[in-house]
């Protein structure tokens, strides 16, 4: 795409509508090494007219730009990045993995003919390092010094260009980043030893340089494979959307790309592939893994007019679907799309990162003059070890290790809590609730499923049968919640009608039998109940009662416990009524209730907690609950929460465990740790190895091995999160 004439970049015609009537581009970047280049990119086009967002992230390098007024102007932003000294191309799954493994091959080559000339050049160097000149003989030593050159300036000529490559388009646009003083570094050691054997001198750096490139090649590989292997679940699940799809037409059948299929189309699925799209069942039966999804891991029954989701399993047999949307914007993409946001999002942290690694070219480059002019003309020593002793300085401070300190801890972060099904929509979230000490809950559908249950009859098993024949002819919630109880099989009933407002009414046996609300056919003497209510009257027999409880979800109280003994302290803040918030409050061991509050009055105490200094989490999932969710300091909705609720939330964890909760601060405690300790690593090693570097103490080569060494440090530190917590 690059190779088209300026004016037909041909971006526009990738550009969709965002929200708002805003415009938006997702592309791939290539030459994304660290923090630095990702503040370059992003200042740059944020600091451009119109523009409303522009983010990299980090492990995918996908970047979206979002502006206001028309597609046309997505080739300049292109270009923008372009001149900057990166590579832009459409961003999709398969070139983005292929993208990595043309790269790992490259640096591995570019590693092994480094490896190969160091380790020749060394057994050179160990006949010059360990005899004298005037013992071995001038000309002999003048050849072993044009044997070393003929073996270092190829090598350094065709493994230094990831760096040189890098370096030079950055140059040619009038900027700097990583790579031009590790570039310079190398030239410099490389250009001063050549020149140094044509003129019979001493100063020598050929193994210096050599070792340098390798040990940085080193760096730069593992960077990338730890890039590769720290991509989130969520991203990892794209290539779900990069494969083909069998769309029937008529009574043929032909195979396309997965990107291509549109709405309304016909796509056959068969038993053990994944759904392409999200779409619904128009032909067959099946059962489907929906533990992506939902968090569940029980399958799910599907038959015709079920939906079904985009990289879900269909496990037992073929169906056919209708597709309802395009894999782009399917669910599992909207997933996707969720976790990129929150993969690179503006935590404290990385904004911290971000400047420090903004000050990096301006304060390395004048470190280094400073320390060759110091030496040379107030340290008396010869020019050419003034300039070694430069080439280290700028080699010992390259800020990878600051750079990584966050961005990798926030990948893996969020990638081990996609796995157990939770969203971190926000790249700051985690670290706010790292530092909570107050949690609200809301009741229903939140502490409890919002699915009632049958808890108690003293109907006799004829009874409950009956009761539960007449229910499974209504979608009520009490309806359903009590044939769903019923296991065996169902009487036959005529004439089964729905009375609005009342109940179900059908003829069993000749007889008119009753199923509804306590005014219509219950016993209007019976003792009230707290407890949601059906009653089953039969002619001629006295009515029966059916209580109902929404139930708690599973191991909620020993979330809870486990947390208020982690020093949190929990408020419970519903609508419902107080009898029954209390009880559930007892049940789960929460001492402060504020029952029977509106929407405004629950973000009144809100707005009480946070101004007596609390840090406050809200875990909520209806439409009342938005307006506290968005307003407290970080917030969770369960994926069963409805549409405004889980867009105001923070975090959306899926399933009917409320243990998603403590997983997830547990997570985000020991990230935030582990942000601190990466942070403390970086600045450690440059308090360290900056003195030394500038005091002539560190040769070019120790340097490579500690810059390349202090970054492997933070990656591993990172991939702790790994493990158990």
């Amino acid at each position: 795409m690059t190779d088209l004439p300026e004016d037909q970049l041909g971006y526009d015609t990738l550009a969709k509508p965002a929200t708002d009537g805003a415009m938006a581009l997702e592309v791939l970047v290539e030459g994304v090494h660290c923090a630095g280049c990702i503040q370059k990119i992003e200042s740059s086009l944020n600091g451009q007219k119109d523009i409303r967002l522009a983010r990299l992230n980090f492990s995918t390098r996908r970047l979206r730009i979002e502006w206001n007024g028309a597609a046309a102007r997505a080739d300049d932003f292109v270009r923008l990045v372009q001149k900057l000294g990166y590579g832009v191309h459409p961003f999709d799954p398969g070139t983005m993995q292929e993208g990595t493994k043309e790269e790992e091959r490259f640096l591995l080559l570019c590693l092994g003919v480094a490896g190969f000339a160091m380790g020749n050049i060394m057994l050179v160097s160990v006949g010059l390092w360990s005899t004298t000149s005037q013992t071995m003989g001038m000309a002999t030593h003048e050849l072993m010094n044009y044997i070393s050159a003929i073996i270092a300036v190829p090598a350094v000529i065709f493994s230094g260009r990831p760096f040189f490559r890098s370096a030079y388009k950055a140059l040619k646009n009038g900027h700097a980043n990583m790579d031009v003083p590790i570039s310079l570094a190398i030239l410099l050691a490389t250009g001063m030893s050549l020149s140094e054997t044509f003129r019979g001198g001493e100063h020598l750096y050929f193994d210096s340089a050599v070792m340098l490139m390798f040990f940085l090649l080193i760096g730069r590989y593992l960077d990338v494979r730890a890039r590769s292997s720290a991509r989130s679940a969520a991203t990892d699940l794209l290539a779900t959307l990069s494969g083909f799809a069998l769309v029937v037409e008529g009574d043929k059948t032909r195979r396309i790309a997965i990107r291509d299929l549109s709405e309304g189309m016909k796509v056959r699925v068969a038993a053990g592939e994944k759904f392409p799209v999200d779409g619904a069942v128009i032909e067959g039966q099946s059962t489907v893994d929906t533990a992506l999804i939902t968090g569940e891991t029980m399958p799910r029954e599907l038959a015709q007019g079920a939906q079904v989701f985009a990289g879900t399993l269909n496990l037992s047999s073929p169906v056919l679907i209708e597709v309802a949307k395009a894999a782009e914007d399917s669910l599992l993409a909207d997933i996707v799309r969720l976790m990129e946001k929150a993969g690179q999002g503006q935590a404290q942290y990385v904004r911290l990162a971000d400047r420090a690694a903004q000050l990096y070219t301006p304060v390395v480059h004048s470190l280094a003059a400073l320390a060759f002019l110091g030496w040379w003309i107030f340290g008396g020593i010869g020019w050419q070890a003034s300039l070694m002793i430069a080439v280290t300085v700028l080699i010992i401070t390259c800020p990878c290790a600051l750079g990584l300190a966050v961005p990798v801890v926030q990948v893996l972060a969020t990638g081990r809590l996609m796995k157990d099904g939770i969203m971190v929509k926000s790249g700051d979230a985690l670290e706010r609730l790292a530092r909570i000490d107050t949690v609200f809950v809301d009741k229903t559908g939140t502490l409890t499923l919002g699915q009632p249950q049958l808890v108690e009859t003293r109907g006799d098993n004829d009874t409950i049968k009956l009761a539960a024949s007449l229910a499974a002819q209504s979608h009520h919630p009490l309806s359903k919640a009590l044939a769903e109880s019923y296991k065996g099989e169902h009487v036959k009933l005529e004439d089964v009608q729905d009375i609005p407002g009342k109940g179900l009414e059908a003829r069993y046996n000749g007889k008119r039998v009753q199923l509804g609300s306590r005014a219509w056919c219950g016993d209007k003497n019976a003792p009230q109940d707290d407890r949601l209510e059906l009653w089953l009257a039969a002619e001629g027999e006295k009515p029966v009662a059916f209580h109902f409880e929404d139930t708690l979800r599973e191991d909620t109280a020993l979330t809870l416990k486990y947390l208020q003994e982690k020093g949190l302290s929990f408020v419970l803040v519903t609508g419902d009524r107080k009898n029954v918030a209390e009880k559930i409050a007892k049940d789960v061991g929460i001492e402060i209730v504020h029952a029977e509050k509106t929407p405004p009055q629950k973000f009144e105490i809100l707005e009480e907690s946070k101004k007596a200094g609390h840090k406050v989490l809200m875990i909520g999932d209806g439409l009342n609950d938005a307006p506290v969710l968005a307003g407290a300091d970080v917030s969770m909705a369960p994926g069963s929460a409805v549409d405004m609720a889980q867009s105001a939330a923070d975090i959306v964890f899926m399933g009917g465990k409320f243990g998603s909760v403590l997983e997830t601060w547990k997570i985000a405690v020991f990230s935030q740790k582990l942000v601190k300790e990466n942070f403390a690593l970086a600045i450690l090693y440059n308090i360290i190895a900056i003195p030394l570097a500038l005091a002539g103490m560190v040769t070019p080569m120790i340097a490579a091995i500690a810059m390349s060494g202090s970054s492997i440090i933070v990656i591993l530190n990172s991939f702790r999160l790994k493990g158990k917590l």
